[in-house]
Formats: C-alpha cells, sequence, structure tokens
C-alpha cells in the first residue's frame, strides 16, 4: 500500500468544513494502516489545522478551496489553495471568543507553515503536522 493522498474540492455550499474534515478524518484512517502516528494525539491536531485552515479560506476569500493532504516520512503535509493572494494577517486572540486564535493555533500544531502564491491568483498554505 502506498502512501495515501487526498485531494478535496471543497465548495462553498453546504457545510463545507465538516466535509473536508470528514474527508481528512477518512485519510487519516488510511495513513494510520500505512504508518500508525507517532502520537495519538496528532491526528486531532490534523483536523484542527484543516478545519481552521478551511474554514478561514471560505471566510476570506470569494471563492472555493482545496484541500491536500500526504503522508511524508515524519509528517503529514497539509495544503489548502484558495482564490485570494492575501496572506493571513495574525491578529490578537480575543477572550471573549471573537477570534484571533486561529494562526496562533496552526503556527503552535505544526512544525513548518509557509505560504505559496498559484499561477491563478491565489495562494496555498503549506503546513506540515507531525505524524
Amino acid at each position: 500500500m502506498g502512501a495515501p493522498v487526498l485531494n478535496q474540492p471543497v465548495p462553498r455550499t453546504g457545510q463545507p468544513a465538516t466535509a473536508a474534515r470528514d474527508a481528512a478524518r477518512a485519510f487519516l484512517h488510511r495513513a494510520a494502516q500505512v504508518r500508525p502516528p507517532a502520537h495519538p494525539s496528532n491526528a486531532d491536531s490534523v483536523l484542527l489545522v484543516v478545519t481552521e485552515l478551511v474554514s478561514n479560506a471560505l471566510r476570506y476569500t470569494g471563492g472555493p478551496c482545496a484541500l491536500h493532504l500526504e503522508l511524508h516520512g515524519d509528517h503529514l503535509e497539509i495544503c489548502v489553495t484558495d482564490t485570494s493572494p492575501c496572506r493571513p494577517q495574525p491578529r490578537p486572540p480575543h477572550t471573549d471568543g471573537t477570534g484571533g486564535w486561529g494562526w496562533l493555533l496552526i503556527n503552535n500544531l505544526t512544525t513548518h507553515v509557509h505560504i505559496e502564491p498559484t499561477p491563478e491568483g491565489g495562494k496555498t498554505i503549506i503546513a506540515h503536522s507531525p505524524w
């Protein structure tokens, strides 16, 4: 069995974050069959990062997004591509529940994050999560 890969378009209709999380959960099940995670909480961290990246891609852009997951060595690569060239703008977390925690959460749950422009004028956020 080869290393699993997921390429999932995420439309703006229905419950897109839930659909992306469900697809990621199925992918993680396949990834665990190939190579179990080093720590049981690694899968939960991946699901949080996927949910946050997809939710923000849909919240702050005008178009759909796409989710790509791929198992590599000791990490899982999480890529979310959207239609906006604008980079995420970190903001101070709000203790009243109105936001500001996402980018902090992503950077604390992953070992590497970078952003690449797409040829179509959008961007891909690439994060490596321990596996």
